[in-house]
């Protein structure tokens, strides 16, 4: 049995997204709207910055891939409950590109530019070896931004799974 590209990319983005929204609501029971500009580390983007980089990682990745226009976001949240609807919209948009679209791109080259380095991928490379780690990436920052300001989050609610 193999796995689409789609499958492999858009049910991961919507998965973590469905988690972390989870997450930013706990993060409002607890400590509110002032638990968005903390951070781990000072050379480290905060909890809005995270969700930012989390939604601009899945829904680049995906139109990349489909030849799509993405949504723009202005990266302006300043409390959670706009951050929750930025989550919203990025599903959204996620949904609305056609499985076809994505799996027809597969063999699609995608060029970026991380400082001075350029990197060719095919877009099944992208998607896999970039777009998905940095996504994970951001999502596990925001979750340990939160655990380590005290909110009552744990391995299960990261892996979705919390009651």
């Amino acid at each position: 049995m193999s796995i689409s590209l789609h499958e492999a990319s858009a049910a991961a983005y919507i998965r973590g997204f469905r988690v972390l929204a989870d997450l930013l609501a706990k993060a409002k029971e607890h400590g509110g709207d002032a638990l968005v500009e903390q951070r781990l580390a000072p050379d480290m983007l905060n909890l809005a910055g995270q969700v930012q980089r989390a939604s601009d990682t899945a829904k680049f990745g995906i139109a990349r891939v489909a030849e799509v226009d993405p949504p723009a976001f202005e990266d302006n949240e300043t409390t959670i409950d706009p951050l929750i609807a930025r989550i919203n919209g990025t599903v959204d948009f996620i949904k609305s590109v056609p499985a076809e679209k994505v799996n027809a791109g597969a063999s699609r080259t995608i060029t970026r530019k991380f400082g001075p380095n350029e990197r060719t991928f095919t877009a099944s490379e992208y998607l896999m070896v970039f777009a998905l780690p940095n996504f994970y990436f951001h999502i596990t920052t925001a979750y340990d931004i939160l655990r380590h300001n005290g909110v009552g989050v744990g391995k299960l609610d990261y892996l979705g799974f919390a009651g």
